[in-house]
């Protein structure tokens, strides 16, 4: 089977979870024998995977689209000068620029994007059309998330061929827009929805939300987990010296200020005056200041010398992180739609300290490799972090638990599976 999936860069400059899914969904899907294009928009895409580099071009050229939206004069400009403003060194360069990845102030592009045809985007969208119709000749297009939906329509009309997206913290994005935008952009993406053919959600918390953000009925979502590439995923080969890691973006929205207040809490206690703390995951400019303001904390606390921030986040990288690790803790206020990081740790044997929010309960429990915490604030964090720190052999134990379940339900050999399950119900016989 021909498969294109439609992904959004992010430039490699941060941990990118979507990325990570989507670049593994596509070597599990050629290692079973399907032809699997990965064609980015926006950005360049961050994958673990050289191989997975594509020749296709990047589609909707960040740089490009932004200066036309902010200035629609630009529009006027020849397409050949236009396209030369997202030549791969500047949209690398874009991506660490602070508004790259920030929602506010985005929302009438959003919403323009999603529009399709009727959008300000339209001809670059029928120039996508156009490459998939002569170069990419799929049999199923699947849309990375739901911001991509103003895609499906004319996809579906010109190409004739089934549409599928994935559903994974389309939220984060909508909900961090002021009113009226993040309304205007949910109804935006609701009546775009008729125009999909099968939603895939990464949990039965996510799948369940947005059949009521989108309006969808429930046979209308799939349920995929993430999956991930276990090779080199191992346990450490002794003990590791006490240290709580933190991996994801380095951004106030997903957690690491609380961790950074439960972690100076903790240190507190006369047991844990060895504990570390170790933090990696990448940034935008827009994150500086606050990592800035976040070390300045630390080092007022006599701390700074105790914690590690790492800034290579690599597919190596992030395995001998983990294997450094006696538990990890993204404490994401809002919760997230699957929590990839857990999957990454729990596969080299270490538990994670989650707050009772998003997704974080059903992955834990479907593992049983870590613990859940309520409320989440600093306090009580510390707490649940201590109760494993003073009593490693229990958290080892998690560990060897979820790692035992995420080796026979995680792998992306199994994702595979499942997602080409979906693809056989939705694709014609005899494609």
């Amino acid at each position: 089977m021909k498969v294109i999936q439609l992904t959004p860069g992010s430039g490699g400059t941060f941990y990118c979870q979507n990325c990570l899914r989507d670049s593994s969904q596509v070597k599990a899907l050629r290692t079973l024998g399907h032809d699997v294009v990965m064609v980015p928009m926006y950005l360049p895409l961050f994958v673990d995977e050289d191989a997975l580099g594509s020749e296709a071009p990047v589609f909707f050229g960040a740089v490009s689209l932004y200066l036309c939206e902010r200035f629609p004069i630009l529009r006027r400009l020849p397409t050949w000068l236009l396209h030369a403003l997202d030549s791969p060194a500047i949209l690398k360069w874009a991506a660490g620029k602070a508004g790259s990845t920030r929602a506010s102030g985005l929302e009438e592009m959003t919403l323009s994007m999603l529009r399709g045809e009727e959008g300000r985007q339209a001809e670059e969208l029928n120039t996508l059309v156009d490459w998939l119709t002569h170069e990419g000749k799929p049999d199923i297009v699947h849309l990375s998330n739901a911001l991509l939906l103003g895609l499906a329509k004319p996809i579906r009309e010109q190409l004739g061929v089934p549409v599928v997206c994935s559903l994974q913290d389309e939220d984060v994005w909508v909900d961090a827009m002021p009113s009226p935008g993040k309304e205007a952009v949910w109804k935006e993406m609701s009546q775009q929805a008729a125009h999909v053919d099968r939603f895939v959600a990464v949990s039965d918390f996510y799948a369940k939300q947005m059949e009521a953000k989108l309006s969808l009925s429930p046979d209308r979502i799939s349920v995929v987990p993430i999956g991930i590439d276990l090779a080199g995923y191992e346990p450490a080969a002794s003990p590791p010296a006490p240290a709580v890691g933190f991996l994801s973006r380095l951004s106030p929205s997903l957690g690491l200020q609380t961790l950074v207040e439960a972690f100076i809490l903790l240190r507190e206690d006369s047991r844990l005056q060895n504990v570390r703390l170790r933090v990696m995951g990448g940034q935008t400019d827009d994150d500086a200041r606050f990592v800035e303001e976040l070390k300045r904390r630390l080092a007022q606390r006599n701390l700074l010398d105790d914690v590690d921030f790492l800034t290579s986040f690599g597919r190596t990288e992030r395995q001998e992180f983990l294997r450094s690790l006696s538990m990890l803790s993204v404490p994401v206020a809002a919760g997230e739609a699957f929590g990839t990081y857990q999957i990454e740790a729990l596969a080299c044997g270490v538990p994670v300290v989650q707050p009772n929010a998003g997704a974080f309960p059903e992955i834990v429990e479907r593992t049983g490799g870590g613990i859940i915490y309520d409320p989440n604030d600093p306090p009580v964090l510390s707490q649940a972090l201590v109760s494993l720190l003073t009593d490693l052999e229990r958290a080892r134990k998690l560990g060897r638990r979820g790692r035992r379940v995420v080796l026979d339900k995680f792998g992306i050999e199994q994702m595979a599976r499942n997602l080409m399950a979906v693809y056989r119900e939705l694709v014609a016989p005899g494609r």
